[in-house]
């Protein structure tokens, strides 16, 4: 089996170590997933600038965490599933809705449902979601320019659940309590 590193900064790759700094200051350590994505600095680099970009966005932080939830859930990402449950309870999502994305089920708030089912048809048709799709996730309440930034969650998302099947880092201890262990 190959291994990947989990760096820290100082056994990260020069190109790396700025961003893992940033990281560490602004969430008070660096979590496992971004610590093996240190091994190649583009992708670091390019995993936190689409971050600030994707968070800077329309969507709520809910919005946000329910989306990342039903990316990471689409791709098999077991570390991100358990990062995305804490996150999205952080963000006031009920532990109803994460278990029922975690499960593979749609969740019942209408915005949530029409969320991630659009967000998993575009992953599921590589963005070539009907029409009737579209409408259904316009009809929800939100706009054409959201329809394409949930794109930018599927690009960011995809970043991290690629690097978690390829580094398979540990899950970080703050994220057990949400440790999801997929069942495929």
């Amino acid at each position: 089996m190959v291994k990947f590193s989990v760096h820290t900064i100082e056994s990260a790759p020069a190109g790396s170590r700025e961003t893992l700094t940033t990281v560490r200051q602004n969430l008070g350590g660096i979590p496992n997933l971004a610590a093996a994505m240190a091994e190649s600095p583009s992708l670091v680099k390019g995993f936190f600038g689409l971050r600030s970009i994707y968070l800077g966005g329309t969507f709520s932080e809910a919005d946000t965490q329910v989306l990342s939830l039903a990316n990471a859930m689409a791709n098999r990402c077991e570390w991100c599933v358990s990062f995305h449950s804490v996150f999205a309870i952080k963000a006031g999502v009920t532990p109803e809705t994460v278990e029922a994305l975690r499960d593979g089920r749609l969740p019942t708030e209408p915005r949530f449902r029409a969320l991630s089912k659009f967000t998993q048809a575009m992953i599921e048709a590589r963005g070539r979601v009907s029409d009737k799709e579209t409408e259904e996730f316009l009809s929800a309440g939100f706009t054409k320019a959201q329809a394409l930034e949930v794109i930018v969650g599927i690009a960011f998302s995809t970043m991290a659940n690629y690097t978690e099947h390829l580094g398979r880092p540990p899950l970080d201890s703050m994220l057990e309590s949400q440790k999801f262990l997929a069942v495929y």
